[in-house]
């Protein structure tokens, strides 16, 4: 059995490598057809070294930073050659692809670069903090009270960008000789003034459930993932039901660790294509789409593990409920909106669709959950949070400019004269 397991990771490793050799090749000949980036023109670069499989942690920034780069040009700054193939081919903005320590620093050379923004804590972000005269910020993939909010990697930035009172609770709880005052900055959530796209079905009277669980987890602590407790119930339950509508979207690494939990994602899919088959009118959905915006604003009630899109719903101000794990290792921070969640708990279908349409119709719930759209995200109004956001980095942008005068004849920066570390 060890034999066997060793070949298979073998094998794995030895796929992986073949992909991210192609990757680099695909990647090589796009940006070969593509216009070189003017010098000194980009001020803002978002540092993403993940690939593919987590995409979904720069997407959801493309149209806020979108917005932002009419006023201060922002590039991706790519380390791996399928992330760098992905961002090339959503084409949502312009990308580096710096696989090296060596291309990373031949690059930043090339621009007047202010603004270092990051979206995760990818272990490869160290490599970037060597540089110095310009601001390091992180911003996250999403509001959660997961323990990931809350890593005393926060302190490695100059600044973070969060989005409220609770984000700021969260820290100030955990965090030790940090100063919140000086290294945070209160913006909300300005995704959500893009929660927007076409739909994939026509909208009619039929009860719209959105049910996006997490991934299986890779530790005990973080099994969140509801797809074989609750999923399979409630999916059951909505599909045979001619009063609602599925909308199916699930973490894209789902999967990735348990088999079995993978399984059970892909029996909902089939039944999802079956339930379409038998009545056409039902128009549910399997959404592994890409664009996150209109799943969130258009559902009649969402249906959440703990993870990020418990907030992005949250966010939105719309009903939801959150499915509660199964799991007795399973990590539950009960000192913000979890406290007062609406729970779901493991059922059967009948239970399921019950608990759902009572949180959508009770007063009682509606009250609730807008005092804690409040304490999450401040205003909330449509354009409140990107203006949040713009004012921030206009803020780091008069800081950069106060720093530059003080330090323009100081020495290189250390990492200039370092010997380069290759990856």
């Amino acid at each position: 059995m060890i034999a066997i397991a060793d070949l298979r990771k073998v094998r794995a490793l030895v796929a992986k490598a073949l992909a991210n050799r192609l990757a680099v090749r695909d990647v090589r000949h796009r940006l070969a057809r593509t216009v070189p980036h003017r010098a000194d023109h980009f001020r803002v670069a978002v540092y993403f070294a993940d690939g593919d499989v987590n995409m979904y942690q720069v997407r959801q920034w493309y149209k806020p930073l979108q917005q932002l780069a009419a006023s201060w040009p922002v590039v991706v700054l790519s380390r791996n050659p399928t992330g760098a193939l992905a961002l090339l081919e959503d084409a949502g903005l312009p990308v580096a692809f710096v696989p090296t320590v060596r291309d990373l620093e031949s690059y930043i050379a090339t621009q007047d670069i202010r603004v270092v923004l990051y979206v995760n804590q990818n272990t490869k972000n160290f490599q970037m903090f060597r540089y110095g005269h310009r601001w390091h910020v992180f911003i996250n993939h999403g509001e959660s009270d997961k323990m990931y909010m809350t890593t005393n990697q926060f302190k490695a930035y100059d600044y973070a960008l969060i989005a409220g009172d609770a984000a700021r609770s969260r820290l100030s709880r955990v965090l030790w000789n940090y100063d919140l005052d000086a290294r945070t900055i209160q913006i909300g959530r300005p995704q959500a003034d893009h929660f927007s796209g076409d739909l994939p079905y026509t909208p009619d009277d039929r009860v719209v459930v959105l049910y996006a669980p997490t991934w299986e987890g890779d530790r005990p602590s973080a099994f969140y993932g509801s797809i074989r407790s609750h999923g399979e119930a409630l999916a059951e339950a909505v599909l045979a039901s001619p009063r609602h509508r599925l909308v199916y979207r699930p973490h894209p690494r789902s999967g990735v660790v348990d088999d079995e939990y993978g399984a059970a994602h892909r029996r909902i899919v089939a039944a999802i294509e079956a339930a379409n088959a038998a009545d056409r009118s039902a128009q549910h959905v399997y959404d592994n789409g890409p664009e996150l915006g209109w799943q969130l604003s258009a559902a009649d009630v969402a249906v959440v593990d703990i993870s990020a899109m418990v907030y992005d719903r949250l966010a939105a101000g719309l009903p939801l409920m959150v499915t509660r794990p199964v799991a007795p290792e399973a990590t539950v921070d009960t000192g913000g909106y979890l406290s007062d969640a609406e729970w779901l708990d493991a059922g059967t279908p009948e239970q399921q669709l019950a608990a759902v349409e009572r949180v959508r119709t009770d007063p009682d719930a509606v009250s609730r959950l807008e005092h804690w759209v409040r304490h999450y995200f401040g205003d909330t109004a449509p354009g409140a949070a990107s203006a949040r956001f713009h004012d921030a980095i206009a803020r780091l942008m008069l800081e950069w400019d106060r720093w530059h005068a003080t330090t323009a004849d100081a020495p290189a920066d250390e990492a200039e004269e370092a010997e380069l570390d290759e990856d």
